[in-house]
C-alpha cells in the first residue's frame, strides 16, 4: 500500500512537471554566484549548485561574472545580452553589491545612487519584457570581531536593494540576512570549512595558499544555494514550484550498515 501510494505521489509530481511550461532562470551578479573557471577550482559560485535543482523544463542560464557591478554589467553588454533572448515568463535572478561598493577598484564602483539607478532599471527592463525580476541582497563575507560576532558586510547597498524590491513589488531574497544567519551559525571555525581557505601546498591551483572570506567552496556554495531554496519555499514562490522531481525510491529513508 505504502509502494503504490509513492508511486502515485512520484506521478502526480511528473504530471505537474509535463503541465508545466518551458522558462529560462537567468542569473546576473557578480562572482559569488558565478561559474568558474578550472584554474579557480575549488571556488564555486552558489548559482552553480542552485541550477540543478529545477526540472527539465526549467533551464538556468547564469551571466553572472567575477568582477562586476551593476555599472559594470550593464556597459559591457552584459545585461543587454540577457534582453535580447528574456522571454515571457521567464526569470532573471539579480544579485550584486560586492563590487560596487568597492571604493578603491574605480573600474567598477558604483555610487549609492547609481546602483539604485540600476536595479531600478534591471526591474523596469525585466518587466518590459513580461518575465519576473528576482532581487536579491549579496551574501555575507565572513568577517568576525574579536568576540566571533559575524560583522555587517554590505552597509548602504544591501538596504537599497531591500528598498527598490519594496517599492517596486519585486520578488525579493534576503541572501545577506540568510547567509549571516548560516554563517554565524557555523562560527569562526565551522564557516572555515565554507570558504576559500586552504593551506600551501594542498591544492595545484594555490601552491602558496589562499584565505580568501569573500568567495565560497563547493561545500559552501552548495549549502547557500540550499538556504536560498529554502527561503523561496518558504515564500512558495512559482520556482519552488518547478523543482526536479524525486525518484520514487529516494522518497523511502533507507539505512545501509
Amino acid at each position: 500500500m505504502r509502494f503504490k501510494l509513492l508511486t502515485l505521489l512520484a506521478f502526480l509530481f511528473s504530471t505537474l512537471s509535463l503541465a508545466a511550461e518551458p522558462i529560462t532562470v537567468y542569473m546576473a551578479g557578480d562572482s559569488t554566484m558565478a561559474i568558474k573557471e578550472v584554474k579557480d577550482y575549488p571556488e564555486t559560485g552558489w548559482g552553480v549548485p542552485f541550477s540543478i535543482f529545477f526540472d527539465d523544463k526549467v533551464k538556468v542560464d547564469n551571466r553572472a561574472k567575477n568582477g562586476r557591478s551593476t555599472r559594470t554589467f550593464i556597459s559591457e553588454g552584459r545585461w543587454q545580452s540577457i534582453m535580447d533572448t528574456l522571454q515571457t515568463g521567464d526569470y532573471v535572478i539579480i544579485q550584486f553589491c560586492h563590487n560596487d561598493e568597492h571604493k578603491k577598484k574605480v573600474d567598477r564602483y558604483t555610487t549609492p545612487e547609481q546602483y539604485r539607478a540600476n536595479l531600478t532599471r534591471f526591474v523596469e527592463d525585466t518587466r518590459a519584457k513580461k518575465a519576473t525580476p528576482v532581487l536579491m541582497t549579496p551574501i555575507v563575507r565572513r568577517k568576525f570581531d574579536d568576540k566571533g560576532v559575524l560583522q555587517d558586510s554590505h552597509p548602504v547597498y544591501a538596504d537599497i536593494v531591500r528598498d527598490v524590491a519594496r517599492v517596486m513589488k519585486v520578488d525579493f531574497v534576503d541572501a545577506e540576512l540568510l547567509t549571516k544567519h548560516y554563517v554565524q551559525g557555523l562560527g569562526v571555525e565551522g564557516s572555515l570549512l565554507r570558504f576559500m581557505h586552504i593551506k600551501p601546498g594542498v591544492h595545484p591551483n594555490y601552491p602558496v595558499g589562499v584565505s580568501d572570506n569573500t568567495h565560497l567552496n563547493r561545500l559552501g556554495a552548495r549549502e547557500v544555494a540550499q538556504v536560498i531554496l529554502a527561503d523561496l519555499k518558504r515564500q512558495h514562490h512559482p520556482l519552488a514550484e518547478r523543482l526536479r522531481v524525486p525518484d520514487p525510491k529516494h522518497l523511502k529513508l533507507v539505512y545501509k550498515d
